[in-house]
C-alpha cells in the first residue's frame, strides 16, 4: 500500500481507481509551497495538475517519491532533469484533451466565421442587427493548419469535413504523411499567402514565440482568419491588433495569449475578436480523461511494471557502456533536426566501434527524442519518440559496424541531405561533434551554434567573423574543415546568444556562403 499525494483536483473516478487498487488517497488542494514541502513528506506518488511546482527542493524532501503524475500533457511546472536525477519517474496523460483541443479550434473558426458572440451578445442587449453580423462561409476556403500532431491532424480531418482545401507547415511531418491525410505541405511563407484561415497548433519554443509577427502577417493573404489554440506568445499579439485593425488580417479566434490570465488586452476591444479564456481542455471528458489516465500511469508505476507515458527514464536501465552516450544521441538529433530545419523522409543511424557490440536501442531512442524536441506540441520521451517517428512518416535505418577507423566509438547520422556523427573523447568522456555533412571537424555540441557552409576560399572566416561581430554575437569556439568530396568548407560556431534571423538572412546573402543552419539551445 502507498500513499497518493494529490494536489490539484481530478476526475473522481481516477480517485477511486486508486483507492480500489488498495492505496492511500491524500487529497490536499491549495498547498502553498511551504505546505507542499511537508505534505510531500512521506509520499511515494503525488499527482498535480498545471499549478504545483514540483521544484528540486520539493523532489529534495519527497524522499519516498516514485513516481509524479501530471494530469494533462505540459510539464513546465516539474524539474523533469531532477526527478530523473533521483530516479523519480515522470508520467503525464498527453491523449487525454487533443479531441477537446481539436474541437476548441472548430468552435473558435466557426464563431469568428459566422460572429456567433457577437451577434448573440447583440440580440440579448436588444438589438437586431443581421445585416451587421455577416458572416463567411468555410466551404472551399483554403485552410491552412501550421502543425499536424496529433491536434493538428484532428483539426485537418474536420476542415475536409466542412468541405475546406488544406495546407500546412510543418517541418516535422513527411510528404507522404500529410498526403495521406489529404493536406499539402508547404513553406510558412506559402501557408499564409494562400489560406484564407490559419490555425495554429505549435509547440511554444525558441523557434515558435513570435513566430506569427509583423513580418508574416504582412505576407498573408488579406483577409486571413487566424485561430490559436495551441500556446499564447506565438503570435506576436500587438502585430496582430495593427494587422486586424488595417483590415489585413479579417479577425482571429484566440484561446491562449502571451501572459495568462488575462482580462485586459487590446485584442478585447475589436469586434472581429473571439476570445475564450483558456477552454481548450476544458471538457468534462477531457478532465476526466486525464484523471483516469493519470491514474492508471501511477498505478504502473508503484507496481514496478511498463509505465507507457512516462516521459524520462533512468539511464541505469543501460549498460554503464551505453548509458554514457544517452546525452550525446540526444544532442545529435537535435543538431540534425536543425540542420534539416525539419525532419527528414528518412534518417540512417550506424552505431560503430565498440558500440556495435552493445545493445543500442536506447541511444536510438534518445536520437529520436532529440530529433523531435522542437517539433511536436507534446513533451518528447523516450517512450513516445518511435510513436512520434511512426506518426509522422520517419523511416529509420538502423546498421551496426565493429570498424571504426578513427575512434573507439561513433554515431553516425544520414539522410538524403544532411550527414552528422559524434563521440565522446579523452577521460572525462566529453561530448565532440566530428563530422557535420560530410566535412570533418571537431567541436563540442553547445547550447546555441550556427553552422555555415561555403565555397573553401582565403577571407570566408573573416566575412562571417566580421558580421557576427556586428551584430554584438560572441563566438565562443570554432571548427573548420574542407569536404573530401568538392571545393567546399564547413564553419561550425558556438555562439553566446541565439543568432538571430537578420544575422541569418544577412549571412545567406553573401556570395560564396551556400548554407547557413542555427542550432537552438538543447
Amino acid at each position: 500500500m502507498a500513499r497518493i499525494l494529490v494536489t490539484e483536483e481530478i476526475a473522481q473516478s481516477g480517485l477511486d481507481q486508486m483507492r480500489d487498487a488498495g492505496h492511500t488517497v491524500d487529497v490536499q488542494t491549495g498547498l502553498n509551497p511551504d505546505e507542499l514541502l511537508t505534505a510531500i513528506v512521506g509520499a511515494h506518488a503525488l499527482i498535480i495538475r498545471s499549478a504545483t511546482k514540483v521544484t528540486a527542493e520539493v523532489l529534495k524532501e519527497g524522499k519516498d517519491l516514485v513516481v509524479v503524475g501530471r494530469a494533462g500533457i505540459g510539464l513546465d511546472n516539474v524539474d523533469v532533469a531532477e526527478a530523473t536525477k533521483r530516479g523519480v519517474m515522470v508520467v503525464n496523460a498527453p491523449q487525454s484533451n487533443i479531441l477537446s483541443a481539436a474541437e476548441q479550434a472548430m468552435a473558435l473558426l466557426l464563431s469568428q466565421a459566422r460572429n456567433v458572440p457577437q451577434a448573440h451578445n447583440a440580440l440579448v442587449s436588444g438589438k437586431w442587427e443581421r445585416s451587421k453580423w455577416e458572416g463567411v462561409e468555410l466551404y472551399g476556403k483554403t485552410f491552412g493548419i501550421i502543425g499536424l500532431g496529433r491536434v493538428g491532424a484532428l483539426v485537418a480531418q474536420r476542415g475536409l469535413a466542412f468541405g475546406m482545401k488544406l495546407i500546412a507547415y510543418d517541418p516535422y511531418v513527411s510528404k507522404e504523411r500529410a498526403k495521406h491525410m489529404g493536406v499539402e505541405l508547404l513553406p510558412l511563407d506559402e501557408v499564409m499567402a494562400q489560406s484564407d484561415f490559419i490555425s495554429i497548433h505549435l509547440p511554444k519554443t525558441k523557434e515558435t514565440i513570435g513566430l506569427i509577427n509583423q513580418d508574416m502577417l504582412q505576407k498573408a493573404k488579406s483577409g486571413i482568419r487566424i485561430i490559436n489554440t495551441a500556446r499564447g506568445g506565438i503570435i506576436d499579439e500587438e502585430a496582430l491588433y495593427e494587422a486586424i485593425k488595417s483590415g489585413q488580417v479579417a479577425g482571429a479566434g484566440l484561446d491562449v495569449f502571451e501572459k495568462e490570465p488575462t482580462t485586459d488586452s487590446p485584442l478585447f476591444s475589436l469586434t472581429s475578436v473571439v476570445v475564450t479564456p483558456h477552454l481548450g481542455a476544458s471538457t468534462i471528458e477531457a478532465q476526466d480523461k486525464a484523471g483516469i489516465t493519470i491514474a492508471e500511469q501511477v498505478l504502473l508505476a508503484l507496481e514496478g511494471a511498463f509505465v507507457p507515458f512516462a516521459v524520462n527514464i533512468n539511464a541505469s536501465e543501460a549498460t554503464g557502456d551505453v548509458s554514457q552516450f544517452l546525452k550525446l544521441s540526444e544532442q545529435l538529433g537535435r543538431v540534425f533536426a536543425c540542420l534539416s530545419e525539419g525532419l527528414p523522409d528518412h534518417l540512417e543511424i550506424e552505431f560503430q566501434g565498440n558500440l556495435a557490440n552493445e545493445d543500442t536501442r536506447i541511444l536510438t531512442l534518445s536520437l529520436l527524442k532529440g530529433l523531435f524536441a522542437a517539433g511536436t506540441e507534446e513533451p518528447v520521451s523516450y517512450v513516445n519518440a518511435p510513436q512520434l517517428a511512426a506518426e509522422r512518416g520517419l523511416e529509420i535505418r538502423e546498421s551496426k559496424s565493429s570498424s571504426s577507423r578513427d575512434y573507439v566509438n561513433l554515431i553516425s547520422l544520414r539522410s538524403e541531405l544532411h550527414s552528422l556523427a559524434g563521440t565522446l573523447v579523452g577521460v572525462q568522456s566529453t561530448p565532440r561533434l566530428v563530422m557535420v555533412d560530410d566535412h570533418v571537424v571537431e567541436v563540442p555540441p553547445a547550447q546555441n551554434m550556427l553552422v555555415v557552409r561555403n565555397d573553401d576560399r582565403p577571407g570566408m572566416i573573416g566575412v562571417v567573423g566580421m558580421a557576427m561581430g556586428e551584430a554584438n554575437v560572441g563566438i565562443s569556439s570554432m571548427a573548420v574543415g574542407p569536404s573530401a568530396v568538392g571545393p567546399t568548407a564547413l564553419m561550425v560556431l558556438s555562439t553566446d546568444t541565439l543568432v538571430p534571423d537578420s544575422l541569418i538572412l544577412q549571412l545567406k546573402s553573401v556570395d560564396g556562403i551556400l548554407d547557413v543552419h542555427r542550432i537552438a539551445a538543447f
